[in-house]
């Protein structure tokens, strides 16, 4: 009997939105493909992404990269982050060895990433291409705030450069470090939830509105150290 495809799904531990839309993606291929395997690797809340999912996965808590570390949702703490990442880059060829055992072991066929740098080289380690999906790299994050984040910022290139696949997602910035790019559509989830039941629960009386919030930090501020 032909073993189904095992696939390994690595999400950055920033925040919601990329947990949200790989979901929506993986809900995708557990629609179009039921026979596949997920593995999900993230310190993203369950309950979350259980919201978008259409079957069990098997859950894994991995963290490999750290995004921006903020005191609330707004500030943001560089010195706290440039620690962690530093952490992260002197451990990194233990961390990759020891999750590489773990896809060997569980047959895993393909890494799909959104989008920690050391998937790329923890997929290749473990003798398995790496796909990505994003709108930007973390190099891109970091670069423009000077100091010691410069080195940061090349080591992520350097990992991403060996990606085998990059699914450019709109409102990107060059992600010049990547070698092969496809261009694709915005992702999108179906509501897991009935809009009548979600206001009754609230007790929302007022008339449905449809506001659109988005805070995405200080990410400009130049030279934070």
């Amino acid at each position: 009997m032909t073993r189904p495809p095992t696939l390994y799904v690595a999400i950055t531990n920033h925040g919601f939105g990329h947990a949200t839309r790989t979901s929506a993606v993986v809900a995708e291929i557990q629609r179009r493909c039921p026979q596949i395997q997920i593995i999900l690797a993230t310190t993203a809340p369950q309950w979350l992404l259980k919201t978008y999912l259409q079957k069990p996965v098997q859950w894994r808590q991995r963290a490999f990269d750290v995004g921006v570390l903020q005191s609330d949702s707004l500030t943001m703490d560089y010195g706290a982050t440039l620690a962690a990442l530093q952490t992260i880059q002197a451990e990194a060829d233990e961390r990759i060895a020891a999750e590489a055992e773990f896809l060997k072991a569980a047959q895993v066929d393909l890494v799909l990433a959104d989008i920690p740098p050391l998937a790329v080289p923890l997929a290749h380690a473990a003798g398995v291409p790496c796909w990505m999906l994003s709108n930007f790299g973390w190099d891109f994050i970091y670069r423009p705030w000077g100091g010691e984040f410069g080195a940061i910022a090349d080591w992520i290139s350097d990992c991403l450069a060996g990606c085998d696949r990059l699914f450019r997602l709109p409102f990107h910035e060059p992600m010049a470090a990547f070698a092969h790019i496809m261009d694709v559509g915005l992702t999108g989830g179906d509501p897991a939830y009935d809009l009548a039941a979600l206001r009754s629960q609230w007790s929302l009386q007022a008339p449905a509105k449809k506001p659109c919030c988005s805070l995405l930090g200080d990410w400009a501020r130049p030279n934070p150290l």
